[in-house]
């Protein structure tokens, strides 16, 4: 399956900026900065289980189905109600206070944060390599 695999953060920009934005704090954000997220991401057909795993053994793991309303977290603990969307190959997700996309480029996972603010958007962009 095209998006199966484990990958760890190559390289992000925006994160800062995006960050604060959600209101993470900053003693969090320095942590997180320089971490090597692994995303692990399990595909058969159009269900996924899609795991993140962050510092201090902390996991956020969801399961959707393409196009079915699932029950979704943040990295915060945030629960909230979303329909994963895939289209040309990217998946499209409706966070609450963002919009995320994710592709498979260059056998890289690259996924895109965009929060619309009253200055413009504020944008976060993650390139992870395959493991």
């Amino acid at each position: 399956m095209a998006f199966s695999g484990k990958y760890e953060t190559e390289s992000q920009e925006g994160y800062e900026a995006f960050c604060k934005l959600l209101g993470i704090p900053d003693d969090i954000i320095e942590k997180g900065r320089d971490y090597k997220l692994v995303t692990e991401v399990v595909q058969n057909g159009n269900d996924f289980t899609w795991t993140q795993h962050y510092p201090n053994n902390h996991k956020v793991t969801n399961k959707f189905v393409i196009g079915k309303e699932c029950d979704m977290e943040t990295i915060g603990g945030k629960k909230f109600k979303a329909t994963v969307t895939m289209d040309g190959g990217k998946l499209h997700t409706q966070f609450p206070n963002y919009t995320h996309s994710t592709e498979i480029s260059g056998g890289k996972l690259i996924e895109i944060s965009t929060a619309t603010t009253a200055s413009g958007p504020v944008v976060l962009k993650r390139v992870s390599k395959k493991l």
